[in-house]
């Protein structure tokens, strides 16, 4: 874990992957919640923590570099579930890097329990964690001018939803009509950092896996 100062009142908290970035986020929320921790924001992001407005961040700092994280917290119970119509333009492209088909996109897709590790980029787009390894997914090597909004993307690890219309260089597997970002609700954002997230078939009920030796169990096996 590294420890650097942000200005006089703020910390900005290194550590060595996305799961450790989601333990800290965790601990330093419960801390904030028992009243030991005075902080304004505490933000996650995909390998770090900033802790803005503390009262005393020198005594925080070491007391950070001394702290053994403990594992992640379990997910909350909250869970959002998202329409999606599986009909994005990089389909084809994303089932050929996976070695499956395109119906088996979204198979997988819809079967996966996503959590959001940290939201960046636009007001309300968060990075979604879920899928194996197995499956991440380049970037398009030539980014989009326009994206449209509700559009359902992968990047690396990740999964994400972008929240209005922006240049982007995901692949685009899918669209849905949900409000990501609405400056009149409470909180603004629907995909906030820990929350689950289901993607859910919008034309139809969430589809099954085929049995091993058939479809997806024999191609994600050669993937």
């Amino acid at each position: 874990m590294r420890v650097l100062p942000v200005g006089t009142d703020a910390l900005l908290v290194e550590v060595s992957s996305g799961d450790q970035a989601q333990a800290l986020h965790a601990e330093l929320l419960r801390r904030r919640k028992a009243g030991s921790l005075r902080v304004r924001d505490i933000v996650p992001a995909a390998r770090t923590v900033l802790l803005d407005g503390l009262a005393d961040p020198a005594g925080l700092a070491a007391d950070l570099a001394a702290t053994r994280l403990p594992p992640a917290a379990p997910a909350p119970p909250r869970t959002v579930e998202v329409p999606v119509r599986y009909d994005g333009p990089d389909l084809a492209e994303v089932a050929a890097h996976w070695g499956v088909s395109v119906p088996e996109v979204a198979r997988i897709h819809a079967r996966a329990e996503f959590r959001v590790a940290f939201c960046g980029f636009a007001p309300g787009f968060g990075y979604l964690t879920g899928l194996p390894g197995r499956y991440d997914t380049p970037r398009r090597a030539t980014p989009r001018t326009a994206v449209p909004a509700g559009s359902v993307a992968l990047a690396g690890p990740y999964t994400g939803v972008y929240p209005r219309t922006s240049p982007g260089g995901w692949q685009l597997i899918g669209t849905t009509d949900v409000v990501l970002w609405d400056p009149a609700r409470e909180p603004a954002a629907l995909l906030v950092p820990g929350t689950r997230v289901r993607f859910v078939p919008a034309d139809g009920p969430e589809p099954e896996i085929p049995a091993a030796g058939a479809g997806t169990a024999s191609a994600v096996g050669a993937a």
